[in-house]
C-alpha cells in the first residue's frame, strides 16, 4: 500500500504561501507585515497569521521592530558571506562523496531537475526553481549519505533561497547558474570528485560576487 499524504493545515499552507512571498523576493526587505492586509490577502484568522509570523521570526525571515510591529528581514553582506561559506564546506564535501557512489538513476534524476530548473527559469518562474534546486541538492546530499550535513542546510534553506532569488536577477544568471549544474552532473556522471567539488566552488564564488553587491534591502 502507498503511503497516504497527510493533508496540509491551514496554519502550513499559510505558512508556506508567505514563505514563498519572502523568499522569492515578491515581499522585499523592510517591507511592514500588516496582520489586517495578510489575513484578507491569504484569507485566515489573525491567530493563523500571528503564528506564521512567529514561525518566520525563527528562520530568520522576519523580524520585530520595536513599537512598529514586524517586518521583512533583511541579509546582511557579513551574514550571505558566511552563508555562501557555510555551503562551500557542506556542498563541496557532499558532491565529494556523492561522486564516489553515484548511480545512472540518480544521475538520470538530476538531469531531468537541471532541465526543470533551466526551464522554469526561462519562464521566469522564480518559486518553481527555488524548489527544484533544493531538491537537485538534497538528492546529491542524500545520494552521498550526508544526513547531518543536510540537516543544516535545511536550517539555513530559506535565506538560501533568498540569496539566490536575488543573484537570480543579475543578467545572464538564469541560463549560467543551471549550465554550472549541469557541468556538475557531468563531473559527477564520470566520477569525478575534484571537477564536480571545482564547479561546485566556481558557482557559489559567481553567486557571492553576485549577492554582495546587491541592495537586500534595510529593516527600518
Amino acid at each position: 500500500m502507498q503511503k497516504v499524504e497527510r493533508p496540509k493545515t491551514l496554519k502550513e499552507s499559510a505558512l508556506a504561501s508567505l514563505r514563498d512571498a519572502i523568499t522569492s523576493n515578491t515581499l522585499k526587505p523592510g517591507t511592514r507585515l500588516v496582520e489586517r492586509t495578510l489575513c484578507e490577502t491569504m484569507g485566515v484568522s489573525r491567530t493563523v497569521v500571528r503564528e506564521c509570523i512567529r514561525h518566520l521570526e525563527s528562520e530568520h525571515l522576519v523580524k520585530g521592530i520595536p513599537n512598529s510591529g514586524f517586518v521583512v528581514a533583511s541579509i546582511s553582506e557579513e551574514e550571505a558571506r558566511e552563508i555562501y561559506e557555510i555551503r562551500a564546506l557542506l556542498e563541496g564535501t557532499a558532491v565529494k562523496a556523492c561522486s564516489k557512489v553515484i548511480t545512472p538513476e540518480v544521475i538520470s534524476q538530476l538531469y531531468a531537475l537541471h532541465d526543470d530548473i533551466a526551464l522554469h527559469l526561462s519562464k521566469d518562474d522564480i518559486k518553481a526553481a527555488l524548489k527544484l534546486t533544493t531538491s537537485f541538492y538534497e538528492l546529491i546530499f542524500k545520494t552521498a549519505e550526508k544526513h547531518v550535513a543536510w540537516v543544516l542546510v535545511e536550517q539555513l534553506n530559506s535565506r538560501i533561497s533568498r540569496l539566490r532569488a536575488y543573484t537570480l536577477s543579475a543578467q545572464g544568471r538564469k541560463t549560467t547558474g543551471p549550465k554550472d549544474l549541469y557541468d556538475m552532473v557531468r563531473a559527477l556522471e564520470e566520477h569525478n570528485p575534484e571537477a564536480a567539488v571545482e564547479i561546485c566552488e566556481r558557482h557559489l564564488r559567481e553567486a557571492y560576487d553576485i549577492a554582495s553587491t546587491i541592495d537586500k534591502g534595510s529593516d527600518t
